[in-house]
């Protein structure tokens, strides 16, 4: 089978060939929407502030050379360019770059980009295709002007209220879950508005916000609750649905253990050697299995702790249940490694910076795959090439072939 490489050495054209994102955003929800297109083709640049850039340039450590790693990680395959926007002539640089643009993201506070003309209404007046994709803290009403910070909103949100163990202190998940969600949303909206602009030829305001998107997060949870069944609580590793669904002592650690249905326990019953399980009244559908789920613990664990996490995974997986050791960052890259998922891309150093390896894309796409074809830029490494560009009067992608950093 041709190989990704292959396809691209063979002319294989990239999803979103030829679109022109303004990536006018900062920090992480904003900067992964417009990595997504990117990776998917898309030519973006990324307009930053002179002398600092994206506020995330500075949150380190950990630094890969000068930059940090929480900047490399939403900010490949992109041309970085400053602009200043208390600089009338920047104001008209940025506005011509939206005014070419397909695709313009921004998260700004609501409202702060009309005193500059770079508002939906007034592009819309002079590019009228534009899609045009705001993300906010919360919406565009009374707390427009809140700045929304992933941690904070998982906190307002609900998440934290269903995270950590029971009766301890409300937990934020480990990553910023959130602005990982709301990027994700921001990038099914602007596409959806790319498809229909394909019908209409007009261009339409995505917007987003955090609080939206961590409300949604909830599924289940959320469910419950505006269903009539109360207020979820932290219940650790335990679901409040499903059991067992949780992780259990094994010999030398936690196994993590899924059993999602009434067939697949009795499997699980017959792998321990303990088929009487099964047929046990507490234990033998999954609303029995709920209710009776500390005593089923204790059967359970009684069985694991006879053998190491890793030998009952690979025993309980030969007999089709889901389960797994609890791995860190390293053993899951590991176990990603050995399955063919190739989760790692890395670029070689460049003028301007150092090797860099960045978190792969998961979208498999078997016609035209995602591509790595820039690392995370240096601040303002295409400002040269971009500004002349946008004073020109070549206006199409097509007349704009500029290799990163010159």
């Amino acid at each position: 089978m041709e190989s990704e490489c292959d396809q691209i050495r063979s002319g294989a054209q990239a999803s979103l060939h030829g679109i022109l994102v303004a990536d006018f955003s900062r920090v992480l929800a904003g900067p992964l929407a417009a990595m997504f297109l990117g990776d998917l083709g898309a030519t973006v640049i990324k307009v930053e502030r002179p002398g600092t850039g994206d506020d995330s340039r500075a949150w380190g450590p950990p630094y890969v050379g000068s930059m940090s790693t929480y900047f490399t990680s939403a900010n490949r395959n992109k041309r970085s360019v400053t602009i200043d926007l208390a600089d009338p002539a920047d104001v008209r640089l940025a506005r011509t770059l939206a005014t070419r643009a397909d695709i313009m993201i921004e998260n700004f506070l609501p409202g702060k980009l009309a005193q500059f003309d770079l508002d939906p209404a007034s592009l819309h007046r002079d590019n009228p295709g534009l899609v045009y994709c705001s993300i906010s803290g919360f919406g565009g009403g009374e707390a427009a002007f809140a700045p929304g910070y992933d941690f904070v909103v998982q906190a307002v949100g609900g998440l934290m209220s269903v995270t950590g163990q029971p009766g301890g202190e409300p937990t934020k998940v480990g990553v910023p879950v959130v602005d990982v969600l709301t990027g994700l949303h921001a990038t099914i909206g602007i596409l959806a508005a790319l498809r229909e602009r394909d019908r209409s030829g007009l261009g339409q305001h995505v917007e987003v916000n955090l609080l939206s998107s961590s409300i949604s997060s909830l599924v289940n949870q959320g469910a419950g609750y505006i269903n009539g069944t109360g207020t979820p609580v932290a219940m650790g590793n335990r679901h409040p649905s499903v059991a067992p669904y949780e992780t259990l002592r094994a010999k030398d650690g936690p196994l993590a253990l899924a059993v999602g249905n009434d067939r697949q326990f009795r499997a699980l019953a017959n792998a321990l050697e303990m088929p009487e399980l099964a047929l046990d009244h507490r234990f033998r559908t999954n609303p029995d299995r709920v209710t009776h789920r500390d005593e089923l613990a204790v059967q359970l664990e009684s069985a694991l702790k006879m053998d190491t996490a890793a030998n009952w995974a690979r025993r309980l997986q030969e007999a089709g249940l889901a389960c797994g050791t609890v791995n860190d960052i390293a053993g899951a890259l590991a176990l990603a490694t050995r399955l063919g998922l190739n989760p790692v891309a890395s670029f070689p150093a460049s003028a301007q910076t150092p090797p860099i390896s960045t978190l792969a894309n998961p979208l498999r796409l078997d016609r035209t795959p995602v591509r790595y074809e820039r690392p995370p830029p240096a601040l303002g490494a295409d400002s040269k090439a971009i500004r002349g560009w946008l004073e020109s009067d070549h206006t199409e992608l097509s007349d704009w072939d500029v290799p990163t950093g010159t």
